[in-house]
């Protein structure tokens, strides 16, 4: 198993008390599309998550592969200005996360970061979210992604909350 999978399996395991089911595929799975591909599910089960800065914090948005970030309805879900939500530099991911853009797992971050779940993923039995590495992934239950994550359960796509 990749290193970073590894600490991903450890922090999941020791933090979590969650024992994630890691498969690694050679081949990456950098997008949502090729991780579905990878694992043989719908590109919307794939748990993608998207660090941005939201009106100068870190959040995570873990949004479905089959969906696009609205970034004005995140800033509304965050409760910041219109306009001040972009995604984050990679290195300001890696340094506060602890992780590199394309493997940033959902959970297992360095420092705590309010997350906010698309609510599309709850429509389905199982979920596939990157484990560390962009050729890493594991599968949840979204319930359990939405417990581990403590995220607030939104829609990425029009800005309405469940």
């Amino acid at each position: 198993m990749h290193p970073r999978a590894a600490t991903f399996v450890a922090q999941a395991r020791e933090e979590y008390g969650f024992d994630p089911a890691v498969e690694e595929f050679p081949e990456g799975t950098k997008t949502a599309a090729d991780a579905a591909e990878a694992v043989d599910c719908d590109v919307a089960q794939i748990a993608s998550s998207l660090a941005f800065d939201a009106g100068g914090d870190l959040v995570v948005a873990v949004t479905s592969g089959a969906n696009r970030v609205d970034e004005g309805a995140l800033a509304k879900a965050v409760d910041v200005a219109p306009g001040t939500v972009e995604m984050a530099d990679p290195e300001r991911i890696k340094s506060r996360l602890g992780w590199s853009i394309g493997g940033v797992p959902p959970f297992c971050h360095d420092r705590p970061v309010p997350t906010y779940l698309d609510e599309m993923l709850l429509e389905f039995e199982t979920v596939w979210a990157a484990a560390g590495t962009p050729s890493a992934v594991f599968p949840i239950d979204p319930t359990e992604l939405e417990d581990l994550t403590n995220a607030q359960v939104v829609s990425v796509v029009d800005g309405s909350s469940r």
